[in-house]
């Protein structure tokens, strides 16, 4: 038993729960969050480089072995998920301080935060499919909570369609789970994978792939499933939005790679294909989207559905480079769209307005703020040697290797589409003359440096890439040869 494996779930949940109890004192509330994200930080960095020495780790719960018991499973490419969500948490919690209000403090945030952090580390630490489902609920239920938040007209209204089409996914996930253990009769991903190997992926079995693709895309926004997205992340504070733009799609991306490397892997011709035109198209209205908009937080938005069909094409290729590329992506897109709302909703507050037009001459009076920006839409674009450049170059690299020579190239356009939205709001909104000289601007330096330090880390994983790249490249071997998973999960 390794008892590691579970405290990236353990501690936030311990502390959700907590913090229930903290909820009239917002000074203690702020101050043992802070403390439970940096305990988590700790472990998982731990975590990380545990696994990088000693191989996969495994904690089956109550004692009972795959594939009979519930089994937590930390592989490379887990651990750095979760070692992200745990950094980028932990900014969204000091960024709060600054800018959630404390009427929401009080209203049991922090808690929230917390339990959503526990949902998203056991998503991506399950080695069950089953419980998969109760960690996306997990994350859900305090999703749910955090989105209403405050109660205000368009949090409430933009709820309602989120929470709706959620538990619609949900229906569909508990069907595909139901049919997949009436045909295998187990639940354990890696036991699937043996079951489904040793029968043959039947028609029936591509069917399920296809229902799991439509649930973990509606979660993951992938097109034509991402229509709730941008009105739901736009709607709350901007702390929330960046905790959901960093991490809910990519929880959902997570599973799409889990499931699509491992269980589903003996008809790629049909189901990869089907991912590959997917990510094309997701790419395309991502795009779309983000150059269609003048307000700032849309902007941002659409570029996470960008981001997510860029990821998804790296999947679907299904080559070693590819594979490395998306694995690179996700890190480096979870870290800068956790920037990119945070400065984003430090803009909002100094300007009154998230519209470019009427906004500009910024970056006289916030310089800061503005370079954040710039550097931030290079990075988002993948202009080298930032922490873009490195996993979009291997995502096209495999999408060329795996034949898919018209998505790669579309893949490649995109970053200057990217590039020219993100710039947009660099050039309307920090250069020319200032719209709104009259009124009197808040001061919102201590909104600013949360979304430094994330700036900070994104520079800091693209310039340092040939010291991650190890740790990258034994992620991508998980998933490239699924038989060490299974190996590490069943004791073979």
């Amino acid at each position: 038993m390794n008892n590691l494996v579970i405290l990236p779930i353990l501690i936030p949940l311990l502390a959700a729960t907590l913090l229930i109890f903290m909820n009239k004192n917002t000074m203690l509330s702020r101050g043992f969050s802070v403390f439970a994200s940096l305990l988590a930080i700790i472990c998982n960095v731990y975590l990380v480089q545990t696994i990088f020495t000693n191989g996969i780790q495994t904690l089956y719960l109550g004692g009972w072995k795959a594939p009979f018991g519930i089994a937590l499973v930390a592989d490379q490419f887990a651990a750095l998920l979760v070692l992200t969500a745990s950094i980028v948490g932990l900014v969204t919690v000091l960024f709060s301080f600054q800018t959630i209000g404390k009427e929401r403090e009080r209203l049991f945030y922090y808690s929230g935060v917390q339990f959503l952090l526990a949902g998203v580390s056991g998503a991506f630490l399950t080695g069950d499919i089953f419980n998969l489902f109760v960690f996306f609920e997990l994350l859900l239920m305090a999703s749910y909570m955090l989105i209403v938040l405050g109660g205000s007209k368009p949090q409430l209204r933009e709820s309602l369609k989120y929470i709706v089409f959620n538990i619609i996914s949900s229906a569909l996930f508990i069907v595909g789970v139901a049919c997949l253990y009436a045909l295998t009769g187990t639940l354990n991903m890696a036991d699937l994978s043996v079951k489904i190997a040793e029968s043959g992926q039947t028609g029936l079995i591509t069917v399920i792939a296809i229902l799991f693709l439509i649930v973990f895309g509606l979660k993951a926004g992938v097109f034509p499933l991402y229509f709730w997205l941008p009105g739901s992340y736009h709607a709350p504070p901007a702390a929330i939005s960046a905790l959901f733009g960093a991490l809910l799609t990519k929880v959902g991306l997570y599973a799409i790679a889990r499931v699509f490397t491992l269980i589903f892997i003996h008809d790629t011709g049909f189901t990869h294909t089907i991912m590959a035109w997917l990510a094309a198209l997701t790419v395309i209205f991502g795009v779309i989207g983000s150059i269609a908009y003048s307000d700032v937080q849309k902007i941002v938005i659409y570029n996470i559905v960008t981001a997510v069909g860029v990821i998804l094409f790296g999947i679907a290729a299904n080559t070693p480079a590819s594979l490395q590329g998306a694995i690179y992506y996700l890190i480096h897109d979870m870290v800068i769209k956790g920037a990119l709302f945070m400065l984003a909703g430090a803009l909002f507050v100094y300007a009154g307005t998230n519209h470019l037009k009427k906004m500009g001459g910024l970056i006289q009076s916030q310089p800061l703020l503005g370079w954040m920006f710039f550097i931030s839409a290079l990075s988002l674009a993948g202009i080298p040697p930032l922490s873009g450049f490195v996993g979009k170059l291997k995502i096209v690299e495999g999408g060329f290797s795996a034949g898919y020579m018209t998505f790669s190239i579309l893949v490649l356009l995109s970053s200057l589409l990217v590039l020219y939205s993100v710039m947009r709001i660099f050039m309307l909104g920090f250069w020319g003359e200032d719209q709104d000289m009259r009124r009197r601007k808040p001061s919102i330096r201590g909104m600013v440096y949360p979304g430094v330090l994330l700036v900070i880390l994104s520079l800091a994983i693209g310039l340092g890439t040939e010291f991650i790249a190890p740790y990258i490249n034994q992620a991508t071997e998980m998933l490239s040869t699924p038989e060490k998973y299974i190996q590490a999960v069943l004791k073979e």
